[in-house]
């Protein structure tokens, strides 16, 4: 068992789609010890398992992949381990793939551990016989009448079952949806022989990762004081530099922009946060109120006196169903009486398929002026008359036939409307699936995840 005095854990990914310099620029420009990656987010579980239906070799984050592809000889030369939930709903194939990159790198000896269980869906009608009602956590509607259209279901697991595969010597771990915060509390759990009984330990390891799993988020990026933050092109993604007493410092490499300081790193503790005395995690209940913040120097801020309790006999299951359809196209329309001309527009299409006994209800329609303060409707007032907006329109229902229709008239303005119509991009718009989120909890003893590690 390691027993280290500092260990150096860096978040490269913020989410799916995040910038692919974040991890190469990590394993570059400064030591490390862990590479952390958080790819999975709730509407991301549903895709992967829409493109997985589309091709069994699918539904992972392929930008994994490529990821390292680009940064494992780097990580080879310095002893850099990788872990990362970048394996959404196929974990083995996400390994299959990372094995076959680094079979073409020739890199030998390299061991990819996967850790599965958190994938519930096929197994969802007989939790529900079992008595696992999956009350939705926001109604308490039971989940009974909908699993017909459920689309993916995954169960929040922690880092347990990542330090396992740690222990059995693994360079790369892959998991589904672990919680972001438990792919960088596991590295902590392994290297400082914390055990699930550290509560305070495990809720500082949380709070780690809790700062850090946005990735540049609490480096000056989103920052409400954006001037103050220098050379954000070359903006530093996240270090925490831990310790074996559950005290950490939030820091970035020597050399690179950003900014680490009290106002960074608090913006990002209260980012989705609920009760703040009460953080529930698979892990631990980790307790905000106790953090200690203190600028320790220039682009560093260390964070202690952290303290938890024990976790909850039940995990939190990301649950996505299929809720009818959508359809959203846009127009810029520019010119005087710019506003009142989209207005005109919007009413328009309404009003002409309605004459194709095309209905929707009021709340059904979707009709959004950009330019007039949009974003902050009810809040500030709408500015000096535009030279130019955009119009949003668009509306929802479970008809995708009357959505298409309607989406047939949006670029016939460009001629038959008022003056200014254009910029009509992307093609006629097209229905498109609404996947809503129905939040539940499930028994713990359940849940049964497996590790396994294999050689390269």
């Amino acid at each position: 068992m390691p027993n280290k005095e500092k260990v150096l854990i860096a978040n490269g990914q913020g989410f799916w789609g995040d910038s692919i310099l974040g991890p190469i620029r990590l394993v570059n420009e400064g030591p490390l010890d862990y590479l952390t990656l958080d790819y999975l987010a709730e509407v991301t579980m549903s895709i992967m398992q829409k493109l997985k239906g589309r091709d069994p070799s699918a539904g992972y984050a392929t930008d994994f992949v490529k990821m390292v592809e680009r940064v494992l000889p780097k990580c080879r030369e310095k002893n850099i381990k990788i872990v990362a939930n970048a394996g959404g709903v196929n974990p083995q194939a996400c390994r299959e793939a990372v094995a076959a990159t680094i079979r073409k790198l020739g890199i030998k000896g390299v061991k990819i551990g996967v850790v599965e269980g958190d994938d519930i869906l096929t197994d969802l009608q007989s939790l529900i016989d079992s008595g696992e009602a999956f009350n939705n956590m926001d109604t308490g509607e039971a989940l009974a009448p909908y699993v017909d259209k459920v689309m993916s279901a995954n169960v929040y697991i922690g880092a347990e079952p990542i330090v396992e595969a740690l222990q059995q010597g693994a360079d790369i771990v892959i998991t589904g949806r672990a919680t972001d915060p438990s792919v960088v509390l596991a590295p902590m759990m392994y290297e400082f022989g914390w055990t699930m009984d550290d509560f305070h330990k495990l809720a500082a390891g949380t709070i780690a990762g809790h700062i850090v799993e946005c990735g540049a988020q609490c480096t000056g990026g989103n920052f409400t004081n954006w001037r103050e933050v220098p050379n954000m092109a070359q903006i530093g993604y996240p270090v925490i530099e831990a310790h074996p007493d559950g005290t950490f410092v939030v820091t970035k490499h020597e050399g690179t922009g950003g900014l680490v300081n009290l106002q960074t790193v608090s913006s990002q503790l209260v980012y989705e946060m609920g009760d703040p005395s009460s953080y529930i995690t698979p892990d631990c209940i980790a307790d905000f109120t106790s953090i200690q913040l203190k600028q320790e120097s220039e682009q560093r801020v260390a964070v202690s006196g952290i303290t938890g309790s024990k976790a909850t006999d039940t995990y939190k299951v990301s649950i996505s169903f299929q809720d009818g359809f959508k359809l959203v196209g846009q127009l810029t329309v520019a010119g005087p009486d710019a506003v009142e001309k989209a207005k005109l527009c919007a009413d328009i299409v309404f009003d002409r398929v309605a004459m194709d006994g095309v209905e929707f209800a009021p709340e059904e329609r979707f009709v959004e002026i950009v330019g007039t303060n949009v974003c902050h409707a009810g809040i500030a007032a709408s500015p000096a008359e535009p030279a130019e907006v955009i119009l949003r329109i668009g509306a929802k229902g479970h008809d995708r036939a009357k959505l298409n229709r309607l989406g047939m008239e949006i670029v016939p303005l460009v001629t038959s409307g008022p003056p200014g119509v254009t910029g009509f991009a992307g093609g006629r718009p097209k229905a498109t699936d609404i996947i809503s989120y129905w939040p539940a909890l499930i028994s713990k003893e359940k849940v049964k995840c497996s590790v396994s590690v294999e050689e390269v």
